[in-house]
């Protein structure tokens, strides 16, 4: 089964309103050596886990991992092919904020053997990046962009849409600045707010649900007519540029999780878990120097595992073949079969020989289609 490796960073410059990740708005320096020196003894403790399996993508996400040093960058990937079999020509991507790019800087991260850069636009309209708290705007989006795509083989861009007052004239000038720029890859969310933010505290005023809806359809208008690929809920890429790391979370590969609050899904002979770190950094410091287990592991039962490849898998639009559920679950796809059969009398499945794969309104509805799935 494939392998992948997600290193967190938690740190960022100011916690966004709408943001409901494990990030950190940094209030003193960042202490980067007492965490590279973490991630790696997490690394080290997590070998046995792993071992002799071939990582195919590195993600480094966070929090802004562009907040880190080009040498920093470097030893942590220094670290990463010293202790894991890492594949030649792995996708290694980096999370950066466009309010943090330096062209020497990034130059650096290329130099480490970063190959694939995502940039966390969401709009370049000032007005937008403001109320959505950037540290970013739009001239700097601009230019980020520039020198990413100057530096990088493989650039994403983040879009968000129906942000507060955003109008489809103003989505469109979004899409319009966007795809000028050309990139390989882009991910479009529609704005949400979650529980536990600032928005949800206080809750901005947001396009209703008509007009988001017809957002949606202007998004995947815009970028199937530049050549996009719809291929997963909220991911578009040019033919043969989509995000390998990903791709592998959804049809529900093994990733290994390092950092503060990373998340891991590893399968063994016997069984798939479920792992955890502790989400603090401060937190996680201690808890890696203290050499205990992982804060919080669990094993899926054989419900877990139906519905959580299925929440994976249906997000593509490609949907997935029986085969593929065998394979990463361990379990007949006669086990879902009544589920199935209800989602397709509903109009929310579709069958293309031994293909599974959410129909139009399957994707537009998506949690009802993935509610027939649980136990």
């Amino acid at each position: 089964m494939p392998l992948s490796l997600y290193v967190h960073v938690p740190w960022c410059v100011r916690k966004c309103p709408y943001c409901d990740f494990n990030s950190h708005a940094l209030r003193d320096d960042l202490p980067e050596a007492a965490y590279l020196d973490a991630l790696a003894r997490d690394l080290e403790r997590s070998l046995p886990e792993v071992w002799g399996r071939p990582v195919e993508t590195v993600f480094i996400g966070g929090g802004t991992p562009s907040l880190l040093s080009p040498e920093a960058v470097d030893r942590l990937l220094t670290t990463v092919r010293t202790l894991l079999p890492l594949k030649p020509y792995a996708e290694i991507t980096l999370e950066a904020n466009p309010g943090t790019f330096e062209l020497a800087r990034f130059r650096g991260y290329r130099e480490a053997g970063v190959n694939r850069l995502s940039l966390g636009i969401q709009s370049f309209e000032d007005r937008f990046l403001k109320a959505l708290g950037r540290i970013h705007d739009g001239r700097e989006a601009h230019a980020a962009v520039e020198g990413a795509l100057a530096l990088f083989e493989r650039v994403n861009l983040d879009l968000m849409y129906a942000l507060p007052g955003q109008t489809p004239d103003d989505l469109a000038r979004d899409l319009a600045a966007a795809l000028a720029h050309a990139p390989q890859h882009m991910s479009c969310y529609h704005l949400t707010l979650e529980p536990n933010t600032a928005f949800a505290a206080a809750p901005p005023t947001l396009p209703d649900d008509d007009t988001a809806s017809a957002m949606q359809d202007q998004v995947e208008a815009a970028l199937a007519g530049a050549g996009y690929g719809h291929y997963e809920t909220s991911a578009y890429a040019r033919p043969g540029q989509v995000c390998r790391h990903n791709l592998n979370y959804w049809q529900f590969g093994d990733y290994l999780g390092i950092g503060a609050g990373a998340h891991s899904k590893l399968s063994f002979h016997d069984r798939v878990v479920r792992q955890a770190r502790l989400k603090h950094p401060k937190e996680y410091l201690d808890w890696v120097a203290s050499g205990q287990p992982p804060e919080d592991e669990r094993v899926l039962d054989a419900d877990d595992m139906k519905f959580e490849f299925m929440m994976n898998a249906l997000r593509l639009n490609a949907g997935f073949d029986d085969g593929l559920f065998a394979e990463r679950t361990g379990l007949p796809l006669q086990s879902v079969a009544g589920a199935l059969r209800e989602a397709e009398a509903k109009g929310l499945l579709e069958r293309a020989g031994l293909r599974m794969r959410p129909s139009e309104r399957g994707r537009r509805f998506l949690n009802d289609l993935l509610q027939l799935f649980l136990a």
